[in-house]
């Protein structure tokens, strides 16, 4: 999630990450952030801000622009939750969508009080709440540090991949969840494959194949499910890492 400088990257690395082939002639995008706002998320929410923007730089490069960027939080009983922790919208701009820089400002609204997240009733809200514009990818970006707690029993792995495929909808997850090359750290997977590595100078270079653990709960819920809908999964802790490595 770095910025690319030259435009041939920029455009390599959305077209292989952010879009599925069936939108890569998509000139316009709907991009969702679905923010876990538990007490372990502070840092996390310090970079979206400067995240958003430098996507956005990244797309107009691509030329798909006029881009809109919601936010949606989850986790906590703030903004009408409730008991059971329902998600809710944040404003940008003056409504659901707004620009790149409404959506950098909408991020200071983000809390760190919860304490139960549930990323997939995330997803079922942003699909159910939301207005996307025909003939735009929509992509969603989960950002959060936990594994799914429970609070809505008639959702299932099945019945959200079948809702984010209808869409369609691209699902990216930025999660605490490790994959390696070797013995080195990966920024992250994406669906077909490949694994994006360091290169210690705040770049990445890719390479087919990687291992992970398969068996924790966020790689069956969260990883797997983005993976399932040709997105990408990304290593958050190397974001708290900060320095080059934060900025690959």
């Amino acid at each position: 999630m770095k910025k690319i400088l030259a435009v041939l990257s920029a455009m390599m690395f959305i077209a292989m990450v952010f879009f599925t082939p069936s939108a890569m002639s998509a000139t316009t995008a709907d991009v969702l952030f679905l923010v876990d706002e538990s007490g372990s998320m502070s840092t996390e929410h310090a970079w979206l801000g400067n995240m958003v923007t430098s996507l956005n730089n990244d797309l107009v490069a691509a030329s798909v622009t006029n881009n809109r960027y919601g936010l949606v939080g989850f986790g906590t009983s703030l903004h009408g939750g409730g008991t059971y922790q329902v998600p809710h919208t944040h404003i940008v701009g003056t409504g659901d969508w707004g620009t790149a820089t409404e959506l950098s400002a909408s991020t200071a609204g983000l809390v760190v009080n919860g304490g139960t997240e549930d990323g997939w009733r995330a997803i079922d809200y942003a699909i159910d709440n939301y207005t996307y514009r025909p003939g735009a990818a929509k992509n969603f970006i989960l950002v959060t540090d936990e594994d799914r707690d429970n609070t809505d029993a008639s959702l299932s792995y099945a019945g959200i991949l079948a809702a984010l495929n209808g869409g369609p909808y691209m699902l990216n997850a930025v999660v605490d969840q490790y994959f390696y090359v070797g013995t080195q750290s990966a920024l992250g997977v994406d669906a077909d494959g490949y694994a994006y590595l360091a290169d210690g100078a705040g770049g990445y270079t890719k390479t087919l194949g990687y291992t992970t653990g398969t068996s924790s709960n966020i790689y069956q819920q969260y990883v797997q499910l983005a993976l399932a809908t040709g997105g990408a999964a990304w290593n958050l802790n190397l974001l708290r890492a900060g320095g080059l490595t934060a900025q690959s």
